[in-house]
C-alpha cells in the first residue's frame, strides 16, 4: 500500500472529491485505485474561514513501484506498519492459574491476551458485572444512596467505563500495541472510526457493551471472572506468592485460593487494597498527581472558539487541551475533557465526595466539561510514607462531602474567586448526574492550590475567550487524576514480591484507558515468555 499523508480537504467534501485528490496525488487516473483506507483523521481549524480534514491514507494501486517512481513528495510513500506480535510461550509450567486482580482497562487487556493464548486466567473483581453495575450507579445518582463496594470506581470496566471514553495516548508505541488495543475494541463493538480519528473515543454508551462482549471472549477462552470479590490478604512463601485471601462482597465469606502469580491490575481507588500492600512489606511509594475541579462551559462557545461559527454547525463536539506554568512553580491544565458531557459522582467512600467527568458517544450534551486541575507533590501531604498522597485525597473529598451536604457542591468561579457563596445559575446551566448543591468550594483548597487555580483560569481565557467567564460553573472535588502510589516493580514486571505483578494505572504505570491498557499487554507478555499456557 501507498501512503499518502496531509491530504487536505474542506470539510464538506463528497467521497468523490477524496478519490480525485488521491487520484491527483498519485498522478494516476481514478480507475487506477484498486482500494483505500483512511488512517488518519484531524482537523485542522487554524484558519477558521477555511477549517478542512486532513488525512492520511493507504492506498492500493495497480503498480505500487511505477507510481512511486512518478511522484516526488516526501509525503507519499509505501507503508510499512508494525504488526503487534504476541511472544512465544516460555516452558516454566504453572501449577495455578494466573490470577489477575481487577478488570479495568490493565486488568481486561492482560486477561484478554492471556486467556487467548492459552492461560485460562482468573480475573477478581470487587465490583459487579458492567450490566449490574450500570443500573447500581444509576441509582446511586437518582438516589444518593452509595454502594462503597460497586460504583463509578469499582466494577468491571473500572474507572474508565463511566467517562469520555478516550482512546489517545502520549505513550511512544513501536510494538503496535496501540493499534492492537483499537483493534480488539473494534472487534467487540466499538465503531471502525476510532482505527483512524486523531482523537479516537467511545463513549460510556457503547464501551459497557464492548467491555461485556470482551468478557464473554475471555470466558469462551476458558478465563473465569469472579465479580464482588476482593482480595484482603496474600500468603507467600519463600519470598514467592502461594495464596490469595479472598472476601465474597455480599456474603462475607472468607476463602482462600492457591496461587503463584498474580497481576495487581488495582484502580486508582483501591486504597483498602494500597494499605494491605503496605503492611504486606511491598515496596511503594508516593507519586506527584493533580486535584482541582470539574468545569463547564456551554459546548457551543468551546466549538464556535476552535472551529469558527459555521465550521461549529457541521463538525462534532469540540475538545480542547490547555496547559499552564505558574512562577510558584505549579502546573495547572485541563484534564478528562468531556465534550458535550456530564459532570458525575464518582464517589467510593461514605462520607466523601469525588467528581469525573463522562460523555455518550454522541457528544450530544448541551456543555462542554473538563478537570482544571493543580498539581500536587508529596511535600504538599501531611503524612510522609508511600499513602501520604491518599490521606491527601481523602481530606480534600471528606471537605467536599461536608462542604455539599453529601451532594456535589458547585459554585460559579467569580463567586469561587471572591469567596462568596452561589445563589443561581447564570447563563447557562449545569449537566450533571448525581445530586447536587451550591457549596462554598472556596474553602475546599489550601490557599496555593485555590490561587493557582483562579491563575490557571485567566491564562486559559487568552486561549479560549469567555474561558474565566463570571458564570462558569465549578464541581467539587477532582481529586483521582491518577494514582497517588507507585508500586515499585522490576524489569520483569515483577514486584519485590515474587510472583506479583503490578500492573496499569492504580499501581503507577498509565494514565488513561490507552495507556493502561497497554501496559496490561506489557504485563501479558512478562509472563508469557516465562510460563506455559495452561491449556498448551
Amino acid at each position: 500500500m501507498i501512503r499518502i499523508q496531509q491530504l487536505k480537504l474542506p470539510i464538506t467534501h463528497t467521497e468523490g472529491q477524496l478519490q480525485q485528490k488521491l487520484a491527483k496525488a498519485l498522478r494516476i487516473k481514478g480507475k487506477d485505485i484498486l482500494d483505500y483506507q483512511i488512517r488518519r483523521q484531524s482537523v485542522d481549524a487554524r484558519k477558521k474561514s477555511a477549517v478542512t480534514f486532513v488525512y492520511t491514507i493507504d492506498v492500493e494501486v495497480k503498480n505500487e513501484t511505477q507510481t512511486l517512481s512518478r511522484v516526488k513528495s516526501n509525503q507519499v510513500f509505501l507503508a510499512n506498519d508494525v504488526v503487534y506480535q504476541f511472544p512465544q510461550a516460555g516452558e516454566q509450567p504453572l501449577l495455578h492459574p494466573p490470577v489477575i486482580i481487577g478488570s479495568g482497562p490493565a486488568g481486561l487487556f492482560c486477561a484478554y491476551l492471556l486467556a487467548k493464548h492459552g492461560f485460562r486466567p482468573i480475573i477478581i473483581e470487587r465490583g459487579k458485572p458492567v450490566e449490574e453495575r450500570t443500573k447500581e450507579v444509576e441509582r446511586f445518582w437518582q438516589d444518593n444512596v452509595l454502594n462503597s463496594k460497586s460504583n463509578v470506581q469499582f466494577g468491571e470496566g473500572g474507572a474508565g467505563t463511566f467517562s469520555d471514553g478516550k482512546l489517545n495516548t502520549l505513550v511512544k508505541d513501536v510494538k503496535g500495541r496501540s493499534q492492537e488495543v483499537l483493534n480488539i475494541f473494534i472487534r467487540h463493538g466499538a465503531p471502525a472510526s476510532i482505527a483512524y480519528e486523531a482523537k479516537p473515543h467511545i463513549g460510556t454508551d457503547i464501551l459497557k457493551n464492548v467491555i461485556q462482549d470482551m468478557r464473554h471472549q475471555i470466558e469462551a477462552w476458558g478465563g473465569v471472572y469472579l465479580f464482588h470479590t476482593c482480595v484482603t490478604d496474600m500468603e507467600f512463601s519463600g519470598g514467592r506468592l502461594a495464596a490469595l485471601i479472598c472476601e465474597d462482597q455480599i456474603t462475607g465469606t472468607i476463602t482462600r485460593r492457591a496461587a503463584e502469580l498474580a497481576v495487581l491490575a488495582i484502580g486508582h481507588s483501591a486504597r483498602d487494597t494500597f494499605i494491605m500492600l503496605k503492611n504486606l512489606g511491598f515496596q511503594m511509594e508516593a507519586k506527584s498527581f493533580a486535584v482541582g475541579l470539574r468545569v463547564e462551559h456551554p459546548q457551543s462557545m468551546i466549538s464556535e472558539n476552535q472551529y469558527g461559527k459555521e465550521a461549529a454547525k457541521m463538525l462534532p463536539a469540540a475538545s480542547y487541551k490547555l496547559t499552564a506554568n505558574l512562577e510558584n512553580g505549579r502546573g495547572v491544565y485541563s484534564f478528562c475533557m468531556c465534550p458535550g458531557g456530564y459532570v458525575v459522582n464518582a464517589s467510593s467512600e461514605e462520607g466523601r465526595l469525588a467528581v469525573n467527568g463522562m460523555s455518550y458517544s454522541g457528544r450530544d450534551g448541551q456543555n462542554a466539561n473538563s478537570a482544571i486541575i493543580v498539581t500536587v507533590t508529596p511535600d504538599d501531604f501531611a503524612c510522609d510514607g508511600p499513602l501520604g498522597g491518599i490521606e491527601f485525597q481523602r481530606r480534600l473529598e471528606e471537605r467536599a462531602y461536608q462542604l455539599g451536604h453529601g451532594k456535589v457542591p458547585q459554585q460559579l468561579f467569580e463567586d469561587f474567586e471572591q469567596g462568596k457563596p452561589s445563589q443561581d445559575y447564570g447563563s447557562f446551566r449545569s449537566e450533571i448526574k448525581g445530586a447536587h448543591m451550591f457549596g462554598a468550594l472556596h474553602e475546599l483548597f489550601p490557599e496555593g492550590i485555590h490561587s493557582s487555580f483562579c491563575q490557571g483560569m485567566h491564562q486559559f481565557a487568552n486561549s479560549i475567550p469567555g474561558f474565566d467567564k463570571a458564570d462558569v460553573i465549578l464541581s467539587g472535588v477532582e481529586s483521582r487524576t491518577s494514582s497517588p502510589v507507585r508500586i515499585k516493580r522490576e524489569e520483569t514486571f515483577e514486584s519485590n514480591k515474587k510472583g506479583v505483578y503490578p500492573c496499569g494505572e492504580g499501581a503507577g504505570y498509565a494514565g488513561g484507558i490507552m495507556s493502561a491498557a497497554m501496559d496490561g499487554m506489557k504485563v501479558a507478555e512478562a509472563i508469557a515468555e516465562k510460563y506455559k499456557g495452561r491449556c498448551q
